[in-house]
C-alpha cells in the first residue's frame, strides 16, 4: 500500500537555509529541523545555541529513492557546504554548527563513507564532514520549520539559486510550495472546496488527470474531498510522521507532487481523499 521511504540527516550550519535547499530537491518528500547527537534529552534553540549541549543543527530529509538516491542528495549537499571547516559554515561558528551526514539505515553507511571517501580523493584539503548513525534527533521549535517559506527574507547562509528548478516556473508561488515544498492551504481558502462542476481535476504540474468530479464530495473539512483518484495508478501514498501525527500522505505518480492526505473519515467510514486546491487545475467537462 505504501511507497517505502528513506530517511537521511544533514547537518550544515543554520539548518533554516540548509532545509530549504535540500526541501527543493525534486524526491525529497518531507523536511524537518532539529538537533541530533547530542547529550542533552530535552534541547531547545537556547540550549543548543550555548555550544555544551553537543547537538547539531540538522535537516531530517525523508526522500522516494526511486526518484532521487541517496548520492545525488549528497553531491547536492556538497553544493552549500564547506567541507574543509570545522565547527563553522557561513558566519555562525560553533560545534553545533558542524556539518555531519548521519544515516538511520545500515544500508546507507556503505554509500556515506563511499561518497566522502571518493570526494576526498578529489581534493588535496582534508573533508571534515562528520560521518556516522543517527544517535538522537529532536524537533526543533515549531517557529523554525519551514522558517525561509515563512520568512523569505530571513538570515540565510545558503545559495538557494542551486537548484534548477525551471520546469516548475509555470506555478504560482502557492502551487510550488504546496506540490513541491509539501505545505498546506489554509482550509475555506482554496477555489475548489466548495466547487462541483462536472469535469476532471489534474495535476497542476503536468497535467495527468488524477481526480472525477463524479467522485468529489463535500466534507465540510475546508479541502476538496474525493472517495477516490481517477485510477490508483495515477498516485502513491506514504506514511506521513510530521507534525507529531501519523498520516497517509497522496503523490501524484508521475510528478510526485505532494497532493494532500487520505483519511477513512469519508460516509460510513468510507475514503476521504483531502488534496490541497492548489495542487488542482479542473477541466471542465466539454474541454477533455
Amino acid at each position: 500500500m505504501f511507497e517505502k521511504q528513506q530517511v537521511i540527516y544533514l547537518a550544515g550550519g543554520c539548518f533554516w537555509g540548509v532545509e530549504a535547499f535540500i526541501s527543493r530537491l525534486k524526491g525529497v518528500n518531507n523536511t524537518e529541523v532539529g538537533y541530533a547527537n547530542g547529550m542533552d534529552l530535552a534541547p531547545t534553540y537556547e540550549k543548543v545555541c550555548t555550544g555544551k549541549t553537543g547537538h547539531a543543527e540538522t535537516v531530517k530529509a525523508t526522500y522516494n529513492p526511486k526518484i532521487i538516491s541517496l548520492e545525488e542528495i549528497l553531491e547536492n549537499f556538497f553544493k552549500i557546504i564547506d567541507p574543509y571547516t570545522r565547527n563553522r559554515q557561513g558566519a555562525d561558528i560553533g560545534t553545533q554548527y558542524r556539518t555531519g551526514i548521519y544515516w538511520q539505515e545500515k544500508s546507507q553507511k556503505a554509500i556515506v563513507l563511499n561518497f566522502l571517501k571518493e570526494k576526498q580523493k578529489a581534493s588535496q584539503k582534508r573533508i571534515v564532514v562528520e560521518a556516522r548513525a543517527i544517535g538522537n534527533f529532536f524537533p526543533a521549535e515549531s517557529y523554525h520549520q519551514k522558517y525561509l517559506e515563512r520568512n523569505p527574507n530571513g538570515y540565510c547562509h545558503v545559495d538557494l539559486n542551486a537548484i534548477n528548478d525551471e520546469e516548475f516556473g509555470h506555478l504560482s508561488k502557492e502551487e510550488y510550495e504546496i506540490t513541491q515544498l509539501s505545505m498546506t492551504e489554509q482550509p475555506f481558502s482554496g477555489k475548489y472546496y466548495d466547487f462541483f462542476e462536472d469535469g476532471v481535476y489534474v495535476d497542476v504540474v503536468n497535467g495527468e488527470v488524477l481526480f472525477s468530479s463524479e467522485d468529489k464530495f463535500d466534507s465540510g473539512c475546508g479541502w476538496p474531498a474525493f472517495s477516490k483518484p481517477i485510477s490508483e495508478d495515477v498516485i502513491v501514498k506514504h506514511r506521513d510522521f510530521s507534525h507529531g501525527t501519523t498520516r497517509i500522505e497522496v503523490r501524484s505518480a508521475k510528478s510526485n507532487s505532494h497532493l494532500g492526505h487520505l483519511f477513512h473519515d469519508g460516509p460510513g467510514g468510507s475514503p476521504r481523499y483531502c488534496i490541497n486546491s492548489a495542487a488542482l487545475r479542473f477541466v471542465p467537462k466539454d474541454e477533455k
